[in-house]
């Protein structure tokens, strides 16, 4: 297990840089207004290699960008990552989290499960952008804490 320190940080810009470099899409207008609520960075003797940002919009908890680099993908960065955003949903009476995900198979390895477009939030601005199920082919997920084992 790579020694790894998660820590909040107020550094979101360094953290859109991150998301950006890892094929995430990021789009200076949003359709709808986010608040920003925390954010996290995972860094390895000092160097940034993930990254977390929780935000809220229309009332709900999204995860509005989650990143690892490549090479730091299989030690569970990502996970812990989630597990602290998941934490402070807890802390703050959330009961259920929304993301868009390009990586699917992780999300749903911990517990997520894909929202079909017609029961999706209208918030999430995938379903009107002109690459998707083109180019791009991410699903809308929701996690139920409910759900959850405490701990989790």
């Amino acid at each position: 297990m790579v020694d790894v320190t998660i820590k909040e940080t107020d550094e979101y810009e360094l953290l859109v840089s991150l998301f950006m470099k890892n094929e995430l899409e990021f789009s200076e207008e949003e359709p709808v207004p986010t608040d920003l609520v925390k954010c996290w960075k995972a860094e390895r003797d000092g160097l940034l290699i993930g990254g977390c940002a929780l935000a809220l919009r229309e009332g709900r908890y999204i995860i509005d960008g989650i990143a690892v680099e490549p090479e730091d993908r299989k030690s569970e960065v990502g996970k812990k990552l989630l597990q602290t955003a998941l934490a402070e949903i807890r802390e703050r009476g959330g009961k259920e989290l929304y993301l868009v995900a390009r990586a699917p198979g992780f999300f749903a390895r911990q517990g997520f499960l894909t929202v079909e477009r017609k029961d999706a939030p209208t918030f999430f601005e995938c379903f009107t952008c002109p690459q998707y199920q083109k180019t791009c082919f991410p699903e809308v997920m929701k996690l139920s804490l409910d759900q959850l084992e405490p701990g989790v």
